[in-house]
């Protein structure tokens, strides 16, 4: 039985991470008779099946016949957005996009205060190059703060701190502006921790006004406002 492997996954996600359709979309589908697994019609969405293993078609076609159509964009995530597909906490990016791209997911994420670039993508490679720290992939932010930043705050922000256990690598930080009491710092991280730049300040005695993703290798949110995304076609990564 499919349900006993513990690779098994509900046929409605299975056609959701192939890109048929989103969730949503892919448990109508699967309910109006479409779908056939190993030969027989299959009606419930949480059927478990085995990518390889079982046999699913849609109208008569192997859904596993053809490799899913890479697609990736670049969002310009607002503040108050959790990147997550459930809204118990709030807003959520998904209900940004359309209908033919709920399947993606987020490269890397940015938590519900912070905005800027967000990369959504299906393409799993390329979400492993991106985020796995080994490939240190150069991300900007800019971040607005409030406290004392000077030589000695500079050098703390910039060293290899331990947070939650863990000595990070040492970001690039600049002061590029100040406005009343108000700093604003350019910092380039290689690696991304969970709420890393927010740590880092915080061992720094500063307190976060705002965090903004403002770039990803070569792509930034030029001509995006809030909320808006575009197709991605020229990202481009060292080998």
């Amino acid at each position: 039985m499919p349900g006993s492997n513990d690779n098994s996954v509900r046929l409605q996600k299975f056609l959701s991470e192939r890109g048929i359709a989103s969730r949503r979309r892919a448990a109508e589908i699967i309910r109006s008779g479409r779908i056939t697994v190993d030969g027989k019609k299959q009606l419930e969405p949480s059927f478990p099946v085995i990518a390889g293993k079982n046999l699913i078609c849609i109208d008569g076609k192997d859904v596993q016949a053809a490799k899913p159509k890479a697609v990736t964009i670049a969002l310009n995530k607002p503040r108050g957005y959790i990147c997550s597909r459930s809204d118990k906490q709030g807003k959520t990016i998904f209900s940004l996009l359309p209908e033919h791209l709920q399947n993606l997911k987020p490269v890397g994420r940015l938590d519900k205060n912070s905005e800027g670039l967000l990369l959504m993508s299906n393409d799993g490679d390329l979400i492993n190059r991106l985020t796995h720290p080994s490939f240190e992939q150069e991300k900007k932010y800019r971040v607005s703060v409030e406290g004392t930043v000077d030589d000695k705050v500079l050098a703390k922000l910039r060293s290899r701190m331990v947070i939650e256990g863990y000595r990070i690598h040492p970001a690039q930080v600049e002061a590029i502006k100040k406005e009343g009491t108000v700093h604003t710092l350019e910092i380039i991280l290689k690696e991304g921790r969970k709420r890393q730049i927010r740590h880092m300040c915080e061992h720094a005695n500063l307190k976060v006004k705002r965090l903004v993703r403002v770039q990803i290798k070569n792509l930034t949110t030029k001509g995006l406002k809030p909320g808006e995304w575009r197709l991605i076609e020229d990202l481009r990564l060292e080998t």
